[in-house]
């Protein structure tokens, strides 16, 4: 059993991820660049590309016209990157996505995923990634930031 991380995120153009950007960019966070995806931890036994295919064909999860599916190495966030997770949220349950189950896994996790980019288009230092978070992309009362 291992846990698989994938990444989906909107190829077209995603008015939540300006909305954010905008905001945080009026309450001065340097931020230049944002991208917002839906990160998935998910446990399972599956291997290879089999599992992947499994996950885009659930429709709950994936539109291949409109979501790009990217597996990450690491089941923790990347360079720049804030994961938002819910509180008190079930993995058990999760795995049920509309009733539609993908084969072979457990549980699983999902969290809102926040890359920031600098104006040099690097990605965003901690200290912008944690005021980020603080005054905007986390609400401590309901979620729990990890970076």
């Amino acid at each position: 059993m291992s846990v698989r991380c994938v990444s989906i995120r909107l190829k077209i153009p995603d008015n939540e991820a300006f909305t954010a950007l905008a905001t945080l960019q009026r309450l001065n966070v340097c931020v230049a660049h944002l991208e917002r995806s839906d990160v998935w931890l998910l446990e399972t036994d599956e291997k290879g590309g089999e599992f992947l295919d499994a996950v885009r064909a659930n429709e709950m999860l994936f539109n291949p016209n409109t979501h790009e599916l990217v597996e990450l190495a690491q089941p923790h966030p990347r360079a720049g990157e804030v994961w938002v997770e819910e509180l008190g949220e079930d993995p058990g349950l999760r795995a049920r996505l509309g009733g539609k189950m993908i084969s072979g896994v457990r549980s699983a996790k999902r969290l809102s995923g926040w890359r920031l980019f600098t104006q040099a288009g690097v990605p965003a230092e901690d200290s912008i990634l944690k005021s980020a978070a603080d005054v905007l992309l986390c609400n401590p009362a309901i979620e729990r930031a990890l970076t």
